[in-house]
């Protein structure tokens, strides 16, 4: 099966963008009826995160996410396969120059789950060599798939989360930027209970730990769809200022706050679908 859909995946990278965002735009409408516990999972999400809004607007953000992600889904096809020019020309790159000014000291992007992350990762390996932690795919064909968007264009270097803290302070002590991804559920080990939009989420303060041992700067970079067809923006913002400091829990705060933020300014983009409050605080009632 997953040797069908690579092989349309590479079909796909030969349509114009606009093309193809609408093909990702109605299968991921499609997707919000006939895959139904992702689509409660995104319901609950905005419920537990937005309670004074309408519900009818946040059933518009849900929809709204289910067509961005089959864009983002469909849209790796040209990540994967596209030349290089063309990737420059469909991924704007914004903030570059705070990258390079700190070439070759240690460097954590914060990279929040919005659904076209991988469009700055291939971006990204135009410009320089990369390295992150990423999840293994049990299917051997889609753990390629994945690693020919990661590391096509320089040699990225990939850590598996089995492999540990160790392995993640080596890369960044390395001088490599480290594409850092730490705002999803990865359970009760090694987290914290933050607030996430008033809801306390289990948070790992992975972040913080990495820049203090490592003396890493922390720069945000995040990546927008932009609408139409019209590709997409990765912006790096300059590094943050007194960050860490010696309260872990404190720095985890800081980082779900400017993940809210940036949540508010394109919310059907944020990884609604993901069970991001699936570990309770003992003795709460579970929202899945």
């Amino acid at each position: 099966m997953s040797r069908v859909a690579i092989a349309l995946m590479w079909l796909l990278h030969f349509l114009p963008l606009p093309v193809l965002a609408a093909l990702g735009s109605a299968a991921g409408a499609a997707a919000f009826w006939l895959v139904r516990e992702r689509r409660e999972v995104t319901r609950i999400n905005l419920a537990k995160c937005f309670p004074a809004m309408e519900p009818g607007v946040r059933e518009r953000i849900a929809r709204a996410h289910f067509r961005a992600f089959g864009r983002s889904l469909l849209e790796r096809a040209i990540l994967a396969w596209a030349s290089g020019e063309r990737i420059d020309r469909l991924v704007r790159l914004r903030g570059l120059e705070h990258l390079r000014a700190l070439a070759g000291q240690p460097v954590l992007l914060l990279a929040p789950h919005f659904v076209g992350l991988d469009a700055a990762v291939t971006r990204l390996t135009r410009e320089t060599r990369i390295a992150g932690i990423y999840s293994v795919q049990k299917d051997r064909l889609l753990s390629d798939f994945f690693w020919r968007i990661r590391s096509r264009f320089s040699d990225t270097q990939q850590i598996s989360r089995q492999e540990g803290i160790r392995a993640a302070v080596a890369s960044v002590r390395s001088g490599r930027p480290f594409y850092y991804l730490p705002d999803q559920d990865y359970g009760a080990r090694d987290s914290v209970f933050v607030p996430f939009f008033g809801v306390p989420a289990a948070t790992v303060t992975g972040l913080s730990r990495l820049a203090r041992v490592t003396g890493a700067r922390v720069l945000p970079c995040v990546t927008r769809i932009l609408p139409g067809g019209a590709g997409y923006e990765v912006t790096i913002e300059p590094p943050w200022e007194n960050f860490p400091t010696a309260d872990a829990v404190a720095d985890t705060r800081r980082m779900n706050e400017y993940i809210e933020r940036k949540v508010l300014e394109m919310p059907e983009q944020y990884l609604w679908m993901h069970k991001r409050f699936k570990t309770r605080p003992t003795g709460e009632e579970r929202f899945y």
